[in-house]
């Protein structure tokens, strides 16, 4: 055995992927291309006789890869050479086998429900309904089938001309589409397949408030399916550079984050941003008053690197000018010694009153020659004991500063600080200026201020870029994406885009000037694209919530049996047999009834259903949709 793990460990440092720069052999990386069936791998352990043996069978001619047997090798502690690694993989709970448990693969978050995908659930804020879920296994054709993608219907183009009809959408145009966000991102995958640069969301956080505007009450297991399928598009989303900011309270945050570890890579894991979102504590609580939300941020691949913050005035302010430089503001402090050993910078140097000043331990930053030239410009000067050296570093040469993972600057006075990144009071504000007419009841309850979204746009695009929101909301996203030239994508879909989040970029267009306007200097201009999911059976349960009579409800029902866009489940004649019983309910209870049985995998027309003449496409949405698609 110990020669076959010689000949596997081998094979495997022939990818470079597998070995770092140092030479170590990287088998997490090595374990997630297997478990994803990555080609290379695959072909690499076909190209030895050995190892197709082992870990492919022949099945009617086609090989078939053993996942299990393949992870049980390199997981072994007696897979890696090195004595250290061996006698550090003794350390650890064992299974019956004496394999480690850290190693095997099977250490996971575990939920019900897990390998599931949930029925296109919630069509408004008023159902509350049971969610149905597929099992990845036994229903493929019912996922397949749900997330094909979806005809567009309802084009038109946003701009300082008002409204317009549009058959195309443009590679430069920015896209609000209006259906349900997990259909919407299966459709808008097909165009926008790793193309995203960040994507901000900040979906329900199951907090069981009923006030909020999605299905905020869905039980653990629930909301964690919820966010799994829509966190998988998401990573198939992101571009080389991309990176994703997920908005989320203490209720699901540990294990929101072990979710993403697991679909993003935990390699690619950057930070957990705590933001203070309330600018005074609640009196009223009981325990602790949270003051805080929490942003999970991940990468698409390892290394990514944040646009750096040009620095605020609390952070220049130690920065002065006391003897008139003409190179500006400066401060004494930054270290003169060199970051790593250098022998050759080890030189001792002499201070006008004869001093010897010795070198730090790695050596001067610089060599004598430099040294003695930044002596002469004054940026190294004498201490004025004459027993070490100063460094004068000016304002005007530093650069830009990385993002603090703690969004709520301590400094005084308060109300200040979290200017930078605004709070939800502030994002109240900014929406009742936005809808004067609209009353406070009909406001979103927890709004994001378009300072904090700016802040992530910041360290995480530049101009041109493609920004991602698939929980729409109030059009916070959008607004401050298109305010700082980034190019958009909001899904939203509630009924109220249209009330909120299109007249706010209508607004937004014509120079609206509040929120970050000031700041970036929006003076308005620009447009987007909106476009709506061609309805199907969302059309019936809009007819059906709707109705007000028992009339309205008999005549939908009959054209629901008839046109068999019904549930699988759902036997017609047992319905008809019971047609006394169903008499009897109430009209809420009807409409109740009639949603469960509406086949919500037909809630919108499939695009390869699109030539149907029962569904009616119009010929102006079949050419946006291929125009979408690349098809036209």
């Amino acid at each position: 055995m110990a020669n076959f793990f010689e000949t596997v460990l081998d094979l495997l440092k022939k990818d470079d992927r597998f070995v770092a720069e140092d030479g170590s052999f990287l088998r997490n990386a090595v374990y997630e291309a297997a478990m994803k069936m990555d080609g290379r791998i695959l072909r690499l352990l076909l190209s030895n006789d050995e190892t197709r043996t082992r870990f492919f069978t022949d099945v009617d001619g086609v090989k078939v890869f053993d996942k299990t047997g393949f992870a049980w090798v390199i997981n072994n502690r007696q897979f890696l050479p090195d004595s250290y690694t061996r006698f550090k993989n003794r350390i650890g709970l064992a299974d019956e086998s004496g394999d480690l448990l850290s190693a095997s693969g099977r250490i996971e978050l575990v939920f019900p429900y897990k390998d599931c995908v949930l029925e296109g659930g919630q069509t408004s804020e008023e159902q509350r309904r049971h969610e149905v879920f597929y099992n990845e296994i036994l229903a493929p054709d019912d996922i397949d089938r749900l997330l094909f993608p979806k005809v567009f219907t309802s084009a038109k183009k946003y701009s300082t001309d008002g409204e317009a009809v549009v058959s195309c959408l443009e590679d430069t145009d920015n896209l609000v589409v209006k259906g349900n966000n997990l259909l919407a991102l299966a459709s808008i995958l097909k165009r926008y397949e790793s193309r995203v640069k960040c994507i901000c969301i900040d979906p329900p956080y199951n907090t069981g408030n009923s006030g909020f505007g999605y299905n905020d009450s869905f039980n653990h297991s629930a909301w964690l399916t919820f966010m799994k399928t829509r966190l998988e598009i998401s990573f198939r989303m992101l571009s080389k550079h991309g990176t994703i900011f997920v908005f989320c309270d203490d209720t699901e945050q540990a294990y929101l984050k072990v979710l993403m570890d697991e679909i993003f890579g935990r390699d690619r894991y950057i930070q957990t941003v705590i933001w203070r979102n309330c600018d005074n504590s609640n009196n009223d609580a009981k325990q602790f008053s949270q003051d805080h939300n929490y942003i999970l941020v991940y990468s698409r691949n390892e290394g990514w690197e944040s646009y750096k913050l040009d620095r605020t005035e609390g952070q220049s302010k130690h920065y002065k000018n006391p003897d008139n430089d003409p190179r500006g503001p400066w401060f004494d402090g930054n270290p003169v010694n060199s970051p790593n050993p250098r022998p050759n910078l080890r030189y001792t140097i002499t201070a006008p009153n004869g001093n010897v000043i010795n070198p730090p331990a790695n050596g001067w930053r610089w060599n004598q020659a430099e040294l003695a030239r930044r002596m002469e410009t004054g940026e190294i000067r004498f201490n004025e004991a004459g027993t070490g050296i100063i460094r004068r570093t000016y304002l005007n040469e530093q650069k830009g500063l990385p993002p603090s993972t703690l969004w709520d600057i301590c400094e005084e006075p308060l109300w200040v600080d979290i200017e930078e990144t605004g709070h939800t009071r502030q994002a109240k504000y900014e929406q009742k200026k936005l809808y004067p007419g609209v009353t406070t009841s009909d406001l979103f309850k927890t709004p994001k201020p378009e300072r904090v979204i700016k802040k992530i746009l910041d360290i995480s695009t530049v101009e041109g870029d493609i920004v991602l929101d698939f929980f729409g909301g109030s059009g916070t996203t959008a607004a401050v994406a298109h305010k700082m030239s980034r190019r958009y994508i909001l899904c939203e879909q509630m009924d109220y885009i249209q009330t909120f989040i299109i007249k706010r970029l209508e607004k937004v267009i014509r120079g609206e000037n509040g929120g970050i306007s000031t700041e970036v200097d929006w003076q308005g201009g620009g447009s987007f694209v909106y476009c709506e999911l061609a309805k199907l059976n969302q059309a019936v349960a809009e007819e059906i919530e709707a109705a007000a009579d028992d009339e309205t409800l008999a005549t939908i029902y009959e054209r629901m049996i008839s046109s068999g866009f019904i549930s699988y489940k759902v036997n017609p004649a047992a319905i008809t047999a019971a047609a006394d019983d169903f008499s009897e309910l109430s009209l809420d209870d009807k409409k109740r009834f009639l949603m469960e049985i509406l086949d919500k995998n037909l809630l919108y027309v499939n695009y390869c259903d699109m030539d149907d003449e029962e569904f009616g496409i119009s010929e102006a949405d079949k050419a946006f949709t291929r125009s979408f698609y690349r098809e036209g």
